[in-house]
This record gives C-alpha cells, structure tokens and sequence, in this order.
C-alpha cells in the first residue's frame, strides 16, 4: 500500500505540527502582557482625561499635555499590537501550512489506496505530499518558529517555492489519477 507511508507521515507530522505551535508561541506572552498593561494605563489616562474634560485639579490642561498623553496612548497601544507579531507569523505560518500538510498527506495516503493506476503515479503522487510538505511548512517551522539562520536565507529563494510547487503537482497529479482509476475499494499496486 502504498499510501500508508502518507497516512503514517500525516499523522505524526501532525502531532509535530499541532504541538510545536503552541510551544513557539508561549516565549512571547510575557511580552504581550507587559505591553497589554502599559497600554491600559495610558489609554486608561486618556480616558479619565477625557471623561473630565480634559481637566486636571479643576485646572484645564494644556494642548502640549494633551497632545503628549494622546501620543502616549497611541504608542502604547501600538506597542500592544506589534507584541502580537511573532505569535501572528507563527500562527498564520508555520503552524497552519504544517497542519493543512499533514491533513493533506493523510487525505492524500487514503486515496492513492482507492486508485487503480499504475504504482509508478501513486509514488509520484506520494512523495510530491510527503517531500512537499517537509520542504514548505518544514522550512517555514525552521525559518520562522524556530529562527534557523540557514533556514531563514533559503526563504528569500528559488528553493521557497520548490514546497508549495510539489504540493500542486501532487494535488494536480491526484486529480488525474482519480478521473483515471479511482474505485470505491480498495485496490492493490500494480
């Protein structure tokens, strides 16, 4: 069968995939939360500020005060939303391709095992999955969750596109094969 090898590869990449997520991220909590709590403090200010007019012991205040406790809010608030970073590019990156791959490669396993083609297209198709999902979301867990320096250079490459391009190829290839041959059992290699 020649699909298992899909199957068994999509499962325990997804077990990688879905726990190194979570991991990755955790090492930036601290900072979200530091951020979270000046931001609060100086858009808590201006709100007071405001709420009182702009007051300040029955003393209005200044444009200069205002402008500054403005600019204080509005940095603070973006300081928040820039801590988000990381844990955005490690959500929106690696983690979600790594586990779309591994779902993939195990849809794709199952069915090369209800295709009556010739083995040599169901390994085609097989190992476009497997190398296609090592070479994208792998490099992109290397490049971007992990911070791999060689990595990191690879993705300003051809060798980028070389993931995503055998994904295509393998769904490409599948979608031939199962016009071709698909059955609804399971059939043997031939």
């Amino acid at each position: 069968m020649i699909g298992k090898k899909n199957i068994v590869f999509g499962f325990l990449y997804l077990v990688l995939t879905a726990a190194l997520g979570p991991m990755m991220i955790i090492k930036y909590f601290d900072d979200v939360g530091a951020t979270e709590a000046v931001k609060q403090l100086k858009v808590g200010a201006l709100q007071q500020a405001a709420a009182s007019g702009f007051e300040v012991d029955l003393e209005p205040m200044t444009a200069d005060e205002i402008g500054a406790m403005n600019a204080d809010a509005i940095l603070a608030l973006s300081a928040r939303l820039n801590s988000e970073g990381p844990i955005n590019a490690v959500k929106g990156g690696p983690h979600t391709h790594g586990n779309l791959e591994a779902l993939l490669n195990i849809a794709a396993g199952f069915l090369i095992c209800f295709l009556a083609v010739h083995r040599t297209l169901k390994q085609l198709i097989s190992w476009s999955f497997l190398l296609g999902a090592v070479a994208h979301s792998g490099l992109l867990y290397l490049a971007i969750g992990l911070n791999v320096g060689w990595a990191q250079s690879l993705m300003g490459t051809a060798f980028a596109y070389l993931g995503p391009a055998l994904i295509l190829i393998g769904l490409l290839l599948a979608g031939v094969a199962a016009a071709l041959g698909f059955r609804g059992t399971i059939e043997t290699d031939f």
